[in-house]
């Protein structure tokens, strides 16, 4: 049975902050805002809790997952980012965007898509999510919370609870979301590539 939080959007309590990362670390699977809907996380470096995650979303070893940051301090460390680029994302983050890069050793290989070598990073324009990133003092590996015969994210924190509660450690509510997913930009191969178009507004990348 998971825990589940009601929690400020605009003041996230300390208190519930502070309970979601020990459950995080703890190996926990939490189900948490973001600015284009809601999403799955779990701590960079467990498997298991990974592994859970792809069960609830029915995923198989292809899909590209994203890290979530709290800023772009952390990108360096994740991902190939050409000085151009940086510059295109420290204008355009926080934000709805999802930036595809080649990741670096420190990704584990799991987290990658298998081909390509490439990671999304990601940091949210949403208070509750970038709370919880701060306490954390890393990345959290995400993933839209696109349930199976579904196409578009959960946005219903109610109607998660309904179906999840039982396959998740803690959901928080941080009220009703909208659905839009995010942009993806792939700077993969160099050249930034407008690769989906979602929430955030893609010009500057074109």
């Amino acid at each position: 049975m998971s825990q589940f939080f009601y929690i400020h959007p605009e003041n996230p309590q300390a208190r519930l902050i502070s309970q979601s990362v020990a459950i995080i670390r703890n190996g926990g699977v939490v189900v948490y805002p973001t600015d284009s809907g809601y999403a799955l996380g779990c701590q960079l470096e467990n498997k298991q809790a990974l592994e859970r995650i792809c069960r609830i979303r029915k995923l198989d070893e292809k899909h590209n997952f994203t890290l979530l940051c709290r800023d772009l301090s952390e990108l360096s460390l994740y991902a190939r980012v050409e000085n151009s680029a940086f510059r295109l994302l420290k204008n355009h983050t926080p934000g709805a965007y999802t930036f595809i890069f080649k990741g670096t050793k420190e990704v584990p290989r799991r987290l990658m898509n298998p081909k390509r070598k490439t990671i999304g990073i990601r940091v949210p324009d949403n208070k509750i999510a970038l709370e919880l990133l701060e306490a954390l003092g890393e990345p959290l590996m995400s993933t839209t919370l696109i349930l199976p015969k579904s196409d578009v994210a959960e946005s219903d924190p109610e109607q998660i609870r309904d179906q999840l509660e039982h396959s998740v450690d803690l959901i928080l509510n941080g009220g009703y979301l909208g659905e839009q997913p995010t942009t993806v930009i792939d700077f993969s191969e160099g050249e930034a590539v407008v690769a989906r178009v979602g929430a955030g507004d893609p010009e500057p990348f074109e």
